[in-house]
């Protein structure tokens, strides 16, 4: 019997480079050797997104092209949508009289990402305790592995905490979620921060035209210590050719690249146009892929559907064997 994992995005906005290279190359890999649940975290897209609902919604539909776009088998995984399993909104009312606001507060993931969202006194309940929710994804569908990448580990550690304190309360009835480690590096935004990011808006979508990808690479953020050409240029810690690293298998051409580049034999404009051109042969087939579901919406809804039906199933007697251990299955 196959393994079965979760793992998923919240549909803040079309997906990116970044998303392949942390999650996706991944999940189209796995789906092979693994019982895989994609999730539409539609309702935790919420929690910071609440005053903009229609976008939200358009946007479970544009990560769901994404998806299938890139390789997302809907024969071998369930892509489910999050607000159409209400069974998770119930694990989650119960999870949350397992964890103490103290506990919440000092996730670090969930302290760096209130401090980047700059919520201050105003942060929503919602967000606040969206870990609660994320355990109750990932137990509401019995997965036995969550892949993240190292800054997610610590909400994985928090659904453990509660599978843990809700099987020693109740009995043994929850499967306990191990970590898989994205094998994958996370990539720079195109501004040079430290990760690609919508908000920050530094990232190249995989929906991006050709003419779009070349506007951004053009745009892209190098060596500020090179105002010349010929100036000796640092290869570490530029963005351009990290997405080298990450997206051209010629690996001979791009180590050439960098000698140069450190030499100064070699300008900017000369590698980002190697960047676009390796970019573009990558995303082609995709766009094409993308275009074709696009074009037929009925088969994407009927894949969300049919998807979300079999998550629902698992949902279903997850959340029957919580209440059964709770003693609050009455009827």
């Amino acid at each position: 019997m196959k393994k079965r994992i979760l793992t998923g995005d919240r549909p803040t906005g079309p997906l990116h480079l970044g998303h392949y290279v942390g999650s996706l190359k991944q999940r189209v890999e796995l789906q092979h050797t693994y019982e895989t649940y994609v999730l539409i975290a539609d309702v935790q897209a919420l929690t910071d997104h609440f005053e903009d609902p229609e976008q939200v919604s358009k946007n479970v539909f544009e990560v769901a092209l994404d998806y299938l776009a890139v390789g997302i088998n809907p024969l071998e995984t369930a892509i489910v949508v999050q607000s159409a399993v209400p069974e998770i909104a119930e694990l989650t009312v119960f999870y949350m009289n397992l964890v103490t606001v103290g506990r919440l507060r000092q996730n670090p993931t969930v302290k760096t990402e209130i401090k980047e969202k700059g919520f201050g006194k105003m942060l929503p309940l919602g967000f606040f305790s969206y870990p609660v929710s994320q355990a109750a994804d990932i137990t509401a569908f019995q997965a036995d592995c969550v892949p993240v990448g190292a800054d997610q580990a610590p909400m994985i550690e928090q659904t453990r905490d509660i599978v843990k304190r809700f099987n020693g309360l109740y009995g043994k009835t929850l499967v306990e979620p191990h970590i898989l480690l994205s094998k994958f590096p996370r990539l720079p935004g195109t501004d040079g921060s430290v990760k690609m990011s919508k908000s920050l808006r530094n990232v190249i979508n995989l929906s991006d035209s050709a003419d779009v990808v070349k506007k951004k690479v053009t745009a892209m953020y190098t060596d500020p210590t090179r105002l010349r050409a010929t100036d000796l240029g640092h290869v570490k810690g530029n963005p351009v050719f990290t997405y080298l690293d990450a997206f051209d298998f010629n690996t001979e051409l791009v180590d050439d690249l960098k000698k140069r580049y450190r030499k100064g034999m070699v300008g900017d404009v000369e590698v980002k146009d190697r960047l676009i051109e390796v970019l573009n042969v990558f995303l082609e087939p995709i766009r094409k892929r993308r275009e074709a579901y696009a074009q037929n919406p009925k088969k994407v809804l009927h894949i969300l559907k049919e998807g979300t039906e079999r998550g629902r199933m698992l949902a279903r007697d997850t959340v029957s064997k919580v209440k059964r251990a709770m003693g609050i299955d009455y009827f």
